[in-house]
Parts: structure tokens; sequence; C-alpha cells
């Protein structure tokens, strides 16, 4: 009575370790995430305008309560914020090396900067990453360096209480109006004078956001209320998510916002004359951030930080900015008109955005006021001196004196930062600051000060020397935002050390319990099977050790998809090797090396965000429509192809139904997935025949009712399943009701899976299904038919090939680990609206749905295909927690060298571009791992009739 004494505990006995697993590793991720994705310390303190009299520079104003840091330049700005912008999207086609169908859009503001070059004027805009919207508005607004872990804020922004731009207008009595993207209300809940806030992440809808600024922008441009007028328009930020770039949708969007920004400049001119309305008004068009041709997001490549800004002065400023403080190029545009475009980074917006409206600079800030954006304010400054001079002469000095106001106020914070921060700058970084601070200081106050107040001074004396002070302050804040780049996070070294600790220890209870589970059961066998099984382990340790050392590298973390194919096209040829010594198995041996073959070419296709295969990424359709578009044959193949290839997934569930082993319930939960699968053809057939024109069914059915249904048809299968937990199907042996559970759970995940995926679903399904059979198949390799009866094994190669498989149908499935590599629009298949849990279930199954879900549940098809009468329901359990615990040891292996990699290059510069994403993805990963894990071990750990001879005779 043995079997039925060691599983009395039930199935806890059996599951036990994977629970307290999971809780070890929830731990040690979340002590590490707190010491490794600290934002940077925020200090509670803000400007005033009283400050300015500790500082060695002029005051405008004599009145010390009410003095300005600078002279006021302009009286009203209106911001226009383009989500997404590119800065191809603004700048003339003639700029780049190829034209392409998105330029050349937004002709009014080119035209102006062409005709009117001293007060209009084309940026290159460069932001800091990570480039979600949150971050890029935080950037803007406090002029500092937002740090990864805002991106967890992107769907819930709370307030910014750090000192910011909007928050100096409103305690200097400046109001703001908003409208647009509804981030804005929740960054700033009590800033604004009027609002109009949209809601902003149902990237499926192009329009209400826009049409909402667009009725509120006109009439509050006739309106005198405000002082600042932010409008966020969404359209083409959503195209771009939707659509990609290169679609019909994104040229609409910019063509409309032409025409919106064409009435505004005509509006704002018509007002502009003396005593008018907007007689000293700026405005400025940007972007947040740029987006890939798949329209996506959240990395540092140049497509997503390169963005555009566009300023004009409607009140004509002189052309004052010297040559040696320009930064532009100048070109012919295709109507032959000059246009020349200059540079900025985002974070200096803030301050020279606070300089042009004369009120103090965020306290935070550590970007310089930039001279051209500065300039065109240029036409209302003057200094308090009676000296004869030039607007240009008098610009300048504006200039120097605002200079060394920015210099000072970004002194005055490093100081404070470093003395309030827990670590802050290091002591040689500190004396480096001080040191180019104090040299650019000295000749302010010994030299530059002396001759700014000696009205004798001509401007051959004072020229020169203001140039070398402005280029003194240049290198003060250019190494300041130099060294906050490269050190600006506070990493606490000791939670992430206590993570990385208690991660190890996870790692040496999960061995444990591997090798805890192969001794309950060992059965005698041949020398040589034995030196087999050993060097099968020793091979798959190596390729462990490989790929996880590979996590050491951002090239390789870069490349991590065709890593993990080369080391299971590399385990392939092993197999074939000894499958043509053992004269077996050949077809399946010769098969999985070409499945890995075709897996290469499609985790190519997936990884190029630059190829034309850019709708590999699209929720409804396939990347295989793009490879040789244009030909009617291939259109209308790559729309029937999948859908066969679903029909035949769904004979294969059909002929299951057939099984000795499908029963009730089992039986009819496959029969509802072939009732969804069919669904889904007929929403891609509505789908393609509104393509072409033939409306078989009204579209709102295609998009949005059939979905409902499948994902309706899912969850009851699950409810259903459940159900049947409370049924012993004690007329099955234990392989049977394993094999039936197994196929019911697969078959119900998998029509959401395909559905979410789009049209490559079929196929990458297919794949994981032929990858999966010839992985069972093959792992019987190395059993001898006579000792077969007898010998029961599941190594680590097996379940290391199926590790290594699922890695690579993440990549072949489009994604990567980056936020740019989400596809967005699939959280937003049968549904309008936003509601956050809904849409991140939905985006998580699409992410991880063929590398993780599937995969799990599909562990236990492994056992099934050794499993062999009159072995036991205990040993088969027993075997089935160590598989499944060396699939957990495996994924928590690579999560151990990724978390070593971050703590080893936290002071990369591709430390949030690379690093923390990946990072991100892996953390999700393995808790999803263990708790599917887990979930799984309790629904395939019950039921089941034991072999009869065991249940006398136990072990």
């Amino acid at each position: 009575m043995k079997t039925e004494m060691e599983s009395g505990k039930g199935k806890w006995g059996y599951i036990w370790w994977h629970w307290v697993t999971l809780i070890l590793h929830l731990l040690a991720i979340l002590l590490f995430t707190r010491g490794f994705l600290l934002t940077r310390t925020e200090l509670p303190f803000y400007s005033h305008s009283s400050d300015l009299h500790q500082s060695p520079c002029f005051s405008s104003h004599s009145n010390s309560s009410h003095s300005s840091w600078t002279k006021p330049s302009v009286n009203r700005i209106v911001i226009i914020v383009l989500d997404a912008l590119r800065f191809d999207f603004l700048a003339p086609s003639t700029f780049f090396p190829e034209s392409k169908a998105w330029m050349d859009k937004l002709q009014v503001l080119k035209n102006a900067a062409s005709t009117h070059p001293s007060s209009a004027r084309i940026f290159k805009a460069i932001a800091d990453p990570p480039t979600t919207s949150l971050q890029r508005l935080k950037g803007l607004t406090t002029g500092g360096l937002p740090t990864f872990v805002d991106v967890g804020n992107s769907f819930g922004a709370p307030a910014i209480v750090e000192d910011n731009f909007l928050n100096q207008l409103v305690q200097n009595g400046k109001k703001v109006v908003m409208m647009g993207d509804d981030t804005w209300t929740q960054l700033f809940p009590h800033h604004f004078e009027r609002s109009y806030p949209y809601p902003s992440f149902n990237v499926k809808d192009l329009h209400t956001v826009d049409n909402g600024c667009i009725d509120h922008l006109f009439p509050s441009l006739h309106e005198e209320d405000w002082d600042v007028l932010i409008a966020h328009f969404l359209g083409v930020d959503h195209a771009g998510h939707i659509f990609g770039v290169d679609s019909t949708q994104m040229i609409e969007k910019l063509e409309q916002y032409n025409n919106v920004l064409e009435r505004v400049i005509e509006v704002l001119e018509n007002q502009s004359g003396p005593g008018n309305l907007h007689e000293n008004t700026l405005l400025v068009v940007m972007g947040d951030h740029g987006q890939t041709l798949n329209g996506d997001h959240g990395g540092g490549s140049s497509e997503e930080v390169e963005t555009a800004i566009f300023a004009m002065s409607f009140k004509q400023p002189p052309s004052v900015v010297p040559p040696e403080f320009g930064t532009y190029s100048c070109q012919l545009d295709l109507d032959g008109k000059n246009v020349c475009i200059s540079s900025m980074q985002q974070l200096d917006f803030a301050v020279t955005i606070s300089a042009l409206l004369g009120i103090p600079f965020p306290y935070g800030s550590i970007g310089q006021i930039n001279p051209e954006l500065y300039a065109l304010g240029a036409g209302n400054q003057n200094l308090d001196t009676s000296q004869e001079l030039s607007e240009s002469d008098i610009w300048m000095q504006n200039y120097a004196n605002a200079m060394c106001i920015n210099s000072w106020q970004v002194k005055r914070y490093i100081d404070a930062y470093s003395a309030s921060s827990a670590v802050g700058f290091s002591h040689d970084d500190l004396s480096r600051i001080a040191s180019v601070y104090a040299q650019a200081e000295d000749h302010w106050s010994h030299s530059t000060k002396q001759l700014l107040i000696d009205r004798n001074n001509g401007s051959d004396t004072l020229i020169p020397v203001l140039e070398r002070q402005i280029n003194a302050y240049f290198n003060f804040l250019s190494t300041v935002a130099e060294l906050a780049r490269s050190k600006w996070t506070e990493f606490n070294l000791n939670l992430m050390g206590t993570g990385i600790g208690i991660m190890l220890i996870s790692l040496i209870f999960q061995f444990l319990a591997i090798v805890r589970a192969n001794k309950q059961h060992s059965f005698t066998s041949s020398s040589s099977r034995d030196s087999s099984i050993t060097s099968a382990v020793a091979f798959s340790i190596f390729l462990l050790g490989i790929r996880a050392c590979s996590f050491l590298s951002n090239s390789y973390i870069l490349e991590e998809g065709k890593v993990a194919n080369f080391l299971l096209s590399t385990s392939g040829i092993v197999v074939l090797r000894q499958s043509v010594i053992k004269d077996k198995l050949l077809m399946e041996s010769v098969g999985f090396l070409l499945l890995s073959t075709f897996c290469r070419f499609v985790i190519e296709v997936g990884l190029s965000k630059q190829a034309a295969t850019s709708a590999f990424m699209k929720g409804y359709t396939s990347w295989i429509l793009n490879i040789a578009s244009g030909l009617p044959v291939w259109d209308y193949a790559a729309e029937v192809v999948p859908m066969l290839v679903l029909v035949l997934l769904a004979f294969w569930l059909y002929k299951a139904t057939s099984g000795s082993f499908s029963v009730w319930p089992w039986k009819f939960v496959i029969l509802g997935t072939i009732l969804s699968y069919m669904l889904i053809i007929v929403q891609w057939i509505t789908d393609s025949s509104n393509r072409f024109g033939v409306a078989l069914l009204p579209e709102s059915i295609g998009r949005n009712i059939i979905p409902r249904i499948v994902y309706a048809i899912a969850l009851g299968q699950c409810i259903f399943m459940a159900f049947g937990q409370l049924f012993k199907d004690n007329y099955l042996d234990c392989k049977t009701s394993l094999v039936a559970k197994a196929t019911a759970m697969l078959s119900t995940w998998s029509s959401i899976v395909i559905l979410l995926s789009g049209k490559q679903g079929p196929m990458i399904a297919f794949a994981s299904i032929s990858g999966g059979y010839c992985i069972m198949r093959l792992n019987n390799i190395e059993e001898d038919n006579k000792e077969h009866r007898r010998s029961f094994s599941v190594g680590p190669f097996p379940v290391m090939q199926w590790s290594l498989f699922a890695t690579c149908l993440f990549f072949c499935s489009g994604h990567w680990c980056a936020f740019d590599g989400l596809r967005y629009g699939a959280a937003f298949i049968g549904f309008e609206e936003f509601m956050l849990v809904r849409q991140a279930i939905l985006l998580t199954i699409d992410t991880f749905g063929f590398s993780i879900i599937l995969p799990v549940f599909g562990l236990p098809l492994l056992i099934a295909t050794k499993y062999q009468t009159n072995i036991g329901k205990h040993f088969l359990f027993t075997k089935l927690s160590q598989m499944y615990s060396t699939y957990g040891f495996i994924t928590a292996v690579m999560m151990t060298f990724t978390i070593l990699c971050v703590t080893i290059q936290r002071r990369h510069l591709m430390v949030w571009g690379l690093f923390a994403p990946k990072f991100v993805f892996d953390v999700f990963g393995l808790i999803l791992t263990d708790v599917l894990i887990c979930f799984a071990s309790i629904y395939y750990f019950v039921q089941g009739k034991d072999d009869p001879p065991l249940k006398s005779s136990g072990h």
C-alpha cells in the first residue's frame, strides 16, 4: 500500500514544490525590482521668483517680490502636440536618401519655415528613451530625465509632484487651457483653467481625441482667458499602432493635420497686429516621440527618439543667432525653396519656454536654453542699459544673462540633489561639475558682468566676451546633462543583492526538487543506456549554459531569437546523428531540422523593423501578404492558406474526438474549439470580402461580435473543464486521462491565441504542433525495445528542446523583448472601448500565447509518449512534477542571468533602452510560467485510475 501512503497527501504532495518556487521568485523579483527600477530622487523643492537674488546674474525687475527670472519675450504660447510625430513627417523629403509616401504632407509648416526663416523654425528634437508618452510629457514639462520605471505607470499616470513648467505657470499667475489626451489631466490634475480630456488608450479609435481637439481649439484661439493653450492630438500615434506608418490611414491623418495647422496659423496671423489678441504669440507644433515603421515606440532607436518641433513667432524677430550657436543645415525642397532645419534636445524644451515666458525655471531642470528657439522672442527684448546697441547685440546680452541664470539654477539643483539623495553623483563627478561651473562663474563675475554694466563698451569689445561666456555655460550644462544621462538612476545594491540571493536559493530549491523526484523511482538499465542519459544531461546543461551566458551581452540580447534558434538547430543535428546511428525516426529528425530552418526565416522577418513586411505585426493580416505583394495570385493565396490550415487543425481535433479517451466532458470541449475555428474563418472571410469590395456580413459582426463569441466559448470551456474536475473519470487510465485533459486544455487556449495572432496564427499553431510532435517522437530515440517496458525516463534534453522551441515561437509570432514589440491592436480585437484589465489580459495572451501558455499546458504530452502500462499513477505524477520543475528551472536560470546582466550593465548607455525592457519581459515570463505550472499541476494531478496490479502491490 506504499503508493496510497505516498500519495496520501493528494495532489499537493506533487505540486507544493511549484508553489514554494513561485513565492520565492515573487519575493526575489520584488526586492530586486525595488532596487533596480528606482526613480531618481524627486526633490520637494520649487523655484520662486525671489530665488534669483541668490544668483550672480541680473534680475529683469527691481521689485524683488515679483521679479522675473528673464525678460518675458512672448505673452502667449499655443502648444500643439502631435503624438508620435516622426521627424520625417515634418522635414522635407529632400533631407532623406529616399522619398516615402508619408513625407511632405505637412506642407504648411514647411512653407512657413521657408517663407519666414527668421520667425519660423523646424527642429529635429531628440527625446531620451524610454519613448512612451508619459515619460516624454514628464521630460518636456520638468526638464529632467524620467527613468524606466515610469513605463509601468503609462496606463495609470500618477500626478507629477516634482516642480515643472505647468506648476510655474500657475504659481506665476498664468492660465492654462488643455484639450486632447487625458494623460495631461492625470499628470496635472489641478493646473488647468479649463480642460477637455479624452480617453487615450483605445488605439483603434483614430478620430475621437482629434475631433475633440478641433472642436475646442478654434473657439479657444479667439478667447482671452488663457496664456498657454495645449492641444494634444493622438490620431497619428493610433494610426501607426494599428496600420503602420506606410498606410492610407496615416496619410489621411497627416493631411488632416495639415489642414488644421493651416487654419491655426491663419487665425493667429489675422490677430497678430499691434494691440490684437495674438500680437506676441508663439506657436509650437511638436511631437512627444517618434515611431517605427510598424507604428511602435518605447525604445531608443533613431526612429523612436527623433521627433520634430516647429516654432513660429508672429512678431517678426531679428535674425540674431550667431553662426557658432546655430545647429541648422539647409537644403532645397521639392519646390526649390530653401529650408533650414536645426536640432535640439527635448530636455531643453521646459527651460527654453520658461525663459521665453519669463517664469522661473523648474527646480529640477537640467536642460539648457536653446538659442535658436529663444531667438524667436528677440523682437520684444531689451536690457536695462541705455547703450546704443543693435537689436542683435541686445539679444546677445539677454541670452548671456539667461544662460547665467540657467547655469546657476542647474548648479543649485545638482548641489541639492547630491545633498538630499542617498547616492547622488560621485565625488569625482561633483568636483568636475564644480570646476567647470567655477570657471564660467568667475569669468562672468570678473569680466562679462562688468562689461555689461559699463555703458561705454561698444559692440566690438562686448560681443566676443559674450560669446566666450555663452560657450562656457554651454560647456557646463553639457557636462551636467552627459553625467546625468550616464549616472542618473540610483540603484539600491543591497536590495538588488538580496533579490539575486533569493533567486539563487530558488534555483537550488528547484534543483533539489528535480533530484528528489528522480531518486524516488529509478530502474536498473544497461551501462550503454546510462552513458547515453549522462551524455544527454551534459549536453542539455551545455545548451542551457550557452543560452544563459548569451544574456550577458547586449548584442546577443538583440539577437536572442536567432541564438535560441541556433541552439535548437544544434540540438536537432545531435538528434539527427543519433537517428542515423540507430536507423530510426529519420523522417522526424529531418523534419525537425527543416522546421527549425523555417523558424529562422520567420524570426528574421519578424525582427526586422525596417522590412517591407511590417504588416507582420498587425492583428488582421499576415506577414505573408507583403512578401510578394502586387501579385494577385499571391494576395488571394495569402488570404486562403491560413483558412485552409485552420480547417486542417479543426479536422485533426475532430479525429481526436473519435479516440477512446475523448468522452464527456473532454469531447464537448474539443467540439467547442472546432466551432470557434469555424467562427474565426467566418470573421476572416468577412474581413477579406470587405477589403475586396464584397460585403457578406456587416463589418461590426466580423470586427466585434464574432471575437466576443469566441471569447465566450473559451470561457465556457474553462468553466466546463473545471466542472469536470469534480467527477472522477475512473473509467480512464492515467495516460488516457492525461492526454484527454491536455488536448482539451490546448484546444481551448488555441482558439483565443489564433484569433489574437491574426492570419499568421494558424501557421504558427501548425508549426508548434509539428515541432512538439517531433520532440515527443524523438524523445523515444534512445529507448531499447527490450527495456522500453520498464525504463521510463524523461530527461532534461527534450524539456530543453521544448523551452528553446517555445522561445523561437515567441519571435516567430512577431514579438521581441521591447515595448515596441507589443501588438497593441490585438488588445482591441472584439472591443472598441478601453478597459485596462480586459485589454491587459488580451495583450498578455497575444504576447505569450504561443511561447508560454500553450507550451506549459502541452508539457504533459512529453510524459504521455513515454508512459507504459504497469508503471503506476504515483510514478507518472512524480515524473510529471519533475518535468515541470525542470522546465521552470530552465526559465528561472534565464531570468537569473537577465538579473545578473542588468546588474552588471546598470550604468550602460542602453540600460533603459535594452536591458530594462528585457528584464521586464523576462520577469513577466517567469511569473506567468510559474503561475501556469501551479495551475496546470492542480489541473493534471487528479483523476485517472491507477493500474490494477499496482493498487495491491504498491511500488
